[in-house]
């Protein structure tokens, strides 16, 4: 079975159960070893916005940051293969969800289907490629229940989400 470790140290207001399934489910959906790990960290913007910085080169905080482990994994005996982390700054996504008038949580789930495929390999940074994750994306919310309306509001622009290498 995968393996979906939340780490929420301060304590905001998630479910925790619903954003594990939908890792899970996007996993189930495009990996055939089901023995596999990730992290979801639940931040602040400072936290998002240092890694930014350092990472990327960009001195300000955005919703999501994700890291793909490095290729090829170190795979340890009896050990799950690690994928990566996702880091989703709170304060900032549920900002962002409020001006667009959208259910935080929904938006945490839209976030972990994303920042996911990105640890598995998926990107937009040409439209083919935007086109094939895009629909990846679309499957999977609507396997989750989560209407399909708050993805443009939230992805329709570059809004400084991005995979970290």
């Amino acid at each position: 079975m995968f393996e979906i470790e939340i780490q929420n140290d301060a304590g905001y207001p998630i479910n925790e159960g619903q954003l594990i399934e939908a890792a899970q489910w996007v996993l189930a959906d495009h990996v055939p070893d089901q023995h596999c790990a990730m992290t979801v960290v639940i931040s602040n913007d400072e936290h998002v916005a240092q890694l930014n910085r350092q990472y990327r080169g960009v001195d300000a905080p955005t919703d999501i940051l994700s890291f793909p482990a490095d290729e090829p994994p170190i795979v340890l005996p009896d050990e799950p293969r690690y994928l990566g982390d996702l880091v989703i700054a709170y304060p900032y996504a549920a900002a962002q969800t409020e001006r667009e008038g959208h259910a935080v949580q929904e938006s945490l789930v839209l976030l972990v289907v994303h920042g996911t495929l990105h640890l598995l390999g998926y990107d937009h940074d040409n439209m083919a490629r935007r086109s094939e994750m895009w629909a990846a994306q679309a499957r999977a919310l609507d396997a989750l229940n989560i209407p399909l309306e708050i993805v443009p509001a939230l992805e329709g622009a570059e809004h400084g989400e991005a995979e970290v290498d």
